[in-house]
């Protein structure tokens, strides 16, 4: 089941199609978040068409509607909790506190408090290994150049530039790293 949630999409050519942030945000899905919503869902449907009572035929299509609908609802809860409590360590921020949050306080306003006050992703540096921010474009221990930038105004640029974009400089004079240019004859 785990093979399911971290398969990558792949080209007709055989290359994988890179996902945002570089990785498959389902495989952040803890297992046990999905075997506890397949529960939920289930006992959602048993409450609405085998607890509550059903002698009115003319009734089923709206019983039917409000199971699905309340039952996806806390599955959907369930693997949004299972999400934050592998995304709470990833960021190395207090996992205890965040759960309680996101599970006690109701409607999900403790899922979406999580969403706006979560620490960034931390990267270590290749050279020195001093944990950085994302979007950092040189290591402030070690000036390892992390990511290209223009030369002129400092500011990024992708991989794949000539030139750069906001003020136009030609980027072959910079002579930046070999790791940071794109092969060209």
């Amino acid at each position: 089941m785990n093979r399911f949630w971290t398969q990558r999409l792949e080209r007709p050519n055989g290359s994988q199609i890179p996902t945002a942030g570089g990785e498959d945000q389902l495989s952040m899905i803890p297992t046990w978040s999905v075997v506890l919503a397949i529960i939920v869902f289930g006992a959602v449907q048993y409450l609405f068409h085998g607890v509550l009572p059903h002698h009115k035929h003319e009734l089923l299509p709206m019983r039917l509607l409000m199971g699905y609908s309340w039952g996806t609802a806390f599955a959907s809860y369930v693997l949004l909790v299972g999400y934050v409590s592998r995304d709470v360590r990833r960021r190395r921020m207090p996992a205890g506190l965040w759960m309680l949050i996101v599970v006690v306080m109701p409607g999900g306003i403790g899922a979406v408090v999580y969403f706006l006050l979560r620490q960034p992703l931390m990267t270590p540096c290749p050279h020195c290994s001093t944990e950085l921010p994302a979007g950092v474009h040189f290591c402030p221990q070690c000036q390892f150049q992390l990511a290209p930038v223009c030369g002129r105004c400092f500011r990024g640029v992708q991989i794949t530039d000539v030139y750069c974009t906001q003020c136009g400089h030609d980027l072959a004079e910079d002579n930046a790293p070999a790791r940071l240019r794109v092969y060209s004859d």
